[in-house]
């Protein structure tokens, strides 16, 4: 087994928004807030409660922007210049080719397996959705690769092709019971930034940036995933959520940057800082969840 590390985030200063605590019930209000509902009578107090909850969401969003922002104004304003910039964080940007995958492929007992495909389930805020609601407003060429993207996450219209059934699919067969309370409060911020990025127009780049940075960063850890799974015995249908990303994510990485990075930046040069932004808001919230895993399953 690979060494035993000690996780950094258990070794951060505590502060009130990367805390057990309140992860927990920024996902609570997340998953309220954003589930069709019909009116209510109470609907002035849930109000009063969202303001609250709003300027605590972004308290919180400001804290993750000042933790990157020396990395982030590294970026460069040049399409050209920004667009490479981008592409190396796919090397070289927080967590990545983190030793958890390789030990998933190879090391990782099912139980192992099933603990950690259940916090990253629970943590899972649903990309097509995240796609639907960046995508209000923006740029012609911008707005239409997000569209292409959003149909690719839909199956293109097949049911049996969406991507979010796929994961409900792998949940239901490996028998993974993803619940809030269970999650740790690495893998909810992960959802919680995303959640708040996408929903919230004051950081609409920082959401392209961040969805970019998904798609760039995800088909190695997904292809790690599917090979661990296939070691184990699972089935294609199992493994199919994670098989599909490992391929389908290199060629939509590739259209994200240049059909819709591109030319934001080509339109307003600020944007490369917001996005930038994103991107490592995105790729730092999902390296501490890779060192807290580490730190229960190999500690």
């Amino acid at each position: 087994m690979a060494t035993r590390l000690q996780t950094a985030a258990h070794r951060e200063a505590a502060t009130q928004f990367l805390t057990d605590d309140f992860q927990r019930g920024l996902a609570r209000w997340n998953h309220e807030r954003l589930s069709p509902r019909f009116p209510d009578a109470n609907w002035q107090v849930e109000l009063e409660r969202d303001m609250r909850m709003l300027r605590l969401e972004g308290g919180f969003i400001e804290e993750l922007r000042a933790e990157i922002a020396d990395a982030a104004a590294e970026a460069p304003e040049d399409p050209d210049q920004f667009i490479a910039w981008f592409e190396a964080l796919e090397a070289k940007g927080p967590g990545q080719h983190d030793p958890l995958f390789p030990w998933l492929a190879e090391e990782a007992t099912a139980e192992e397996m099933r603990w950690f495909l259940e916090q990253e389930a629970a943590g899972e805020a649903g990309f097509e959705d995240l796609t639907a609601m960046t995508q209000v407003k923006l740029p012609k060429q911008a707005k239409l690769e997000l569209a292409r993207n959003y149909w690719d996450e839909m199956g293109r219209g097949n049911p049996k092709g969406m991507h979010g059934p796929m994961l409900d699919a792998l949940v239901e067969a490996m028998e993974l019971a993803p619940e809030i309370d269970r999650t740790c409060w690495e893998s909810l911020a992960l959802a919680n930034a995303m959640t708040a990025m996408a929903t919230s127009r004051r950081y609409a780049w920082h959401a392209v940036g961040a969805l970019g940075a998904i798609e760039l960063t995800a088909p190695a850890r997904a292809a790690c995933v599917a090979n661990g799974l296939r070691r184990l015995g699972y089935s294609g249908k199992v493994r199919r959520y994670f098989e599909l990303h490992a391929v389908l994510d290199v060629k939509h990485s590739a259209a994200w940057n240049e059909e819709a990075l591109r030319p934001l930046v080509e339109e307003d040069p600020r944007r490369a800082r917001a996005m930038a932004e994103g991107a490592l808001i995105r790729l730092k919230c999902g390296e501490r969840c890779f060192e807290r895993y580490r730190a229960h399953l190999w500690g």
